[in-house]
């Protein structure tokens, strides 16, 4: 018995199941909003660093250097930023954490708010070169929070709240990606955006562009689905797919990975259109795809070189990071070529961050230590690698449960999601951190799994199909769904446990 006859046949209309998706669309919508409400500004993860670029291009403005931050962004940083991710109690009077200054007399905190405008005024926006399409979505949000009425600390959780649409958009996207991959199979169909709708990564609490960047290497994905499908493909489908490929390169510099493994799939396909004589016939989709695709991207490329004096725009920044390039020969004395070392860059260890940890949790500290716990992080760290490389035996066996263009498809999200590490695996050796805190010559990894979100709808069609050969031989249709409920549960209560601590900060929305 395979695992396609285990799984039961979809036992909703199709209606139904619509209304159960936009239910899924409801509840990210809500979980979003209370971890999003509950976490004072500003993260560890340069939030306020994002911020004031969404502030200036509100404006207007496209920076063209490491900057300041601007002089609208300083007195909301100032105001409205909590000590507690990286501060630590005894470094306060009475070993208290301050209360909120706008909860105070404007005479106790005019001393202590001069100060720490002074401060942020002096900080250098080190983000100036990212990829635009995040900023100028974020800055017409902002805008139209402005013009609503909201100001102050409403109006900078508003700007938060837009990730509440964005992972609405997501858990829609991952059912119509699982939905194309997997539409006989409901486990996974409707699996992947029960897993996104609960999934506890603290990017989509927080100002920053990595949120971006699932939904549109997603659509690409399911472009490139398509793609690799169609027996000549249509001109739509190319102006789609290149349009797609391009948001994904104007989100974020560390999607070029992804789109690497997607260039490699259009290669693919013009090598099989050319052996199948059809070439000719596709010749208008290829050329609209590379337009499309190129275009964008080869703009904002040459924006990087004459502006910032390097194609990637990251030149500067790791300049003033005190970043340097290892020599060749010193990369291979890195620990990340051990088996302990190895295992610390997937898994982190207590008190550092690990590469999967992240990719479910993300990075906040609070109090400078991370906002996570050790067993978890083992729980997600095995249970990625164990399902994804059951996913991978089921691929390999050439089962018959699974067609030729689901094999394709899921080989297709197997290179992205490695691509992805592998690019994060070279950076670490790449650099010499010197005295970087995160990543540091101690812990010489780039283990910020939000910079792998691209990938995250092919990881859980992966994650689910490794889960359901698993379960392959059980007959009980009632098993798979438990098992879901399951994991949802269990993300959802341990994401409690940890973030629980946040809720009664006087510094969150819940307190203004």
């Amino acid at each position: 018995m395979n695992a396609a006859d285990s799984n039961p046949p979809a036992t909703f209309s199709e209606s139904q199941e619509r209304n159960v998706i936009e239910l899924l669309c409801l509840l990210a919508a809500i979980h979003v909003f209370v971890f999003s409400a509950a976490s004072p500004f500003f993260n560890n993860v340069d939030e306020q660093i994002h911020f004031d670029l969404v502030v200036k291009y509100a404006q207007g403005y496209l920076p063209r250097s490491l900057e300041p931050v601007s002089a609208e962004a300083v007195p909301y940083a100032a105001l409205y930023g909590s000590p507690e991710y990286v501060g630590i109690p005894t470094s306060f009077p009475d070993g208290q954490f301050p209360p909120p200054p706008w909860t105070q007399p404007m005479e106790k905190v005019r001393p202590a708010l001069v100060a720490r405008t002074a401060a942020w005024r002096a900080v250098i926006n080190y983000e100036a070169s990212q990829p635009p399409l995040y900023y100028t979505l974020a800055a017409g949000w902002w805008q139209t929070g402005k013009a609503l009425g909201f100001e102050g600390g409403h109006l900078l959780y508003w700007l938060r709240f837009l990730n509440i649409v964005f992972i609405a958009l997501l858990v829609w996207l991952g059912y119509l990606a699982a939905r194309l991959v997997f539409p006989e199979r409901p486990f996974l169909r409707l699996g992947v955006p029960a897993l996104l709708a609960f999934i506890p990564q603290s990017a989509f609490y927080s100002i920053q562009n990595d949120v971006l960047s699932p939904l549109t290497f997603g659509l690409a994905f399911i472009c490139l689905v398509k793609w690799l499908r169609a027996e000549v493909p249509g001109i739509r489908l190319g102006i789609l797919t290149g349009l797609a490929l391009a948001l994904t390169f104007l989100t974020k510099i560390s999607n070029l990975p992804l789109l690497a493994v997607s260039g490699l799939a259009v290669l693919y396909k013009i090598v099989c259109l050319v052996r199948a004589g059809k070439s000719r016939a596709a010749c208008p989709a290829l050329v609209l795809l590379a337009v499309c695709a190129g275009l964008p991207m080869i703009a904002w490329l040459v924006w990087c070189k004459v502006v910032f004096g390097d194609f990637s725009g990251t030149a500067e920044k790791i300049r003033f990071l005190g970043w340097t390039h290892q020599p060749f020969g010193e990369w291979w004395h890195h620990p990340i070529f051990t088996p302990h070392g190895f295992w610390i860059f997937f898994s982190g260890k207590p008190g550092e961050f690990g590469l999967l940890p992240t990719f479910w949790q993300g990075e906040f500290l609070w109090h400078r230590d991370p906002l996570a716990l050790p067993a978890l992080d083992a729980v997600y760290t095995v249970s990625s690698l164990g399902f994804i490389g059951l996913a991978v035996i089921g691929l390999l066996s050439r089962s018959p449960a699974v067609s030729d263009p689901q094999r394709q498809a899921l080989w297709l999200g197997f290179g992205s999601v490695i691509a992805a590490v592998v690019f994060l695996g070279f950076v670490s050796i790449l650099y010499d951190f010197h005295d970087c805190y995160n990543p540091s010559r101690e812990h010489p990894y780039f283990t910020c799994g939000r910079l792998m979100l691209g990938a995250l709808i092919p990881f859980l069609l992966l994650y689910l199909y490794g889960l359901d050969c698993l379960l392959g031989r059980v007959r009980n249709p009632w098993v798979r769904p438990l098992v879901l409920v399951a994991i949802i549960l269990f993300m959802v209560s341990s994401e409690i446990v940890i973030d629980w601590r946040l809720f009664p900060n006087g510094y969150n929305w819940f307190h203004m």
